[in-house]
């Protein structure tokens, strides 16, 4: 997921009907007034997973008291299919698309099965949508010349579209990948909000600016975390200090190669010392926490910047493995953590 800002397109305002945005950070399950209550889950974990297991883990997660669910569309199902098993499989969890690639389908196909979900699923589907990147889209066929342009004449078809079948008359929350200023206004003023990838606090300060409002009463601001939960991966040991590194090393390999992820890392002060395949060991340092403790600092820290909700991408021993013992120690540590101090 990423956004870039290489047009010249300004948004437009957003549409008076019926089917404009409307903004609720209202969760789908019962508050308990912990940090479990603005954390959910993003993860990469599902392209070897079968119908059957991914609805297991699903109702493993609902039952680990986890807010939200999001996964990635670059690899494995296809984001609605992947969204409905996920649904399927928890009875109060939501689910997120982070992202769903708008070149993979047009804004009515969109629109009309994201109607639909919100239909069959109240209030627990997110529409994540994304621009994605310049090598995924032209595998295929599309000019990524114009990103920004490109996304805001899909929003405003997808508004535009009317409902076609009774009941599904209610979009869901939709928001957009955005790093950058202008995709950040775009979210802002055009859907729900934006959900950034591999930031920082700070660019969460500067995205809830663009924003405008708080994290209570403005658009919706869901950032993603990534981070080592393990309790085998101590940081001050040399296996340890090999095996985060490792972890943090594949998290960011790909990443890295991307111009779209290079450019935001800039914006907040890093070079291209740091753009190494894998990222310099100060860019792990400064996107990859280790422990229990470090993460959830980190949470607060994105919390306090003026996130609405906070997704921790919990790296596990392999990128597709669900790291499920690895959850389970972050939602309890989590649970026992007040929402505010």
């Amino acid at each position: 997921m990423a956004d870039s800002d290489f047009s010249d397109q300004s948004p437009t305002p957003a549409p008076s009907s019926a089917s404009s945005p409307t903004q609720s950070s209202t969760p789908s399950r019962p508050t308990t007034g912990t940090l479990l209550d603005r954390v959910g889950l993003w993860t990469a974990g599902f392209p070897q997973d079968s119908v059957a297991e991914c609805r297991a883990i699903a109702v493993e997660l609902d039952g680990q008291g986890w807010q939200s669910l999001w996964f990635g569309e670059a690899y494995g199902r296809e984001a609605f299919a992947q969204a409905r098993i996920l649904l399927e499989g928890s009875e109060r969890m939501q689910v997120g698309t982070g992202i769903a690639n708008i070149w993979a389908r047009d804004a009515a196909a969109s629109a009309s099965i994201a109607r639909t979900y919100e239909a069959m699923y109240p209030g627990r589907f997110v529409l994540g949508l994304g621009v994605s990147h310049a090598p995924l889209v032209q595998r295929r066929s599309h000019d990524y010349s114009r990103p920004l342009a490109a996304m805001t004449e899909y929003v405003e078809h997808l508004y535009a579209r009317a409902p076609e079948v009774a009941g599904e008359e209610k979009l869901p929350e939709i928001v957009l990948a955005a790093l950058g200023p202008k995709m950040l206004a775009l979210s802002g003023k055009r859907t729900s909000g934006a959900h950034p990838y591999l930031t920082t606090p700070e660019h969460t300060a500067q995205a809830r600016e663009i924003l405008g409002g708080s994290a209570d009463d403005g658009p919706l601001l869901v950032v993603e975390q990534g981070a080592v939960i393990a309790p085998s991966v101590v940081r001050g040991t040399e296996a340890g200090e090999e095996e985060w590194a490792r972890r943090a090393h594949e998290h960011l390999e790909v990443y890295t190669g991307l111009p779209n992820y290079r450019n935001s890392w800039a914006r907040l002060g890093f070079d291209e010392t740091d753009f190494v395949r894998g990222g310099s060991a100060r860019l792990k340092e400064t996107l990859v926490p280790c422990g229990v403790e470090q993460t959830i600092a980190a949470v607060r820290a994105h919390l306090d910047a003026g996130a609405s909700h906070v997704l921790v991408q919990v790296l596990g021993t392999q990128i597709f493995v669900p790291p499920l013992e690895d959850w389970s120690l972050l939602a309890r540590a989590l649970a026992e953590e007040p929402l505010r101090r």
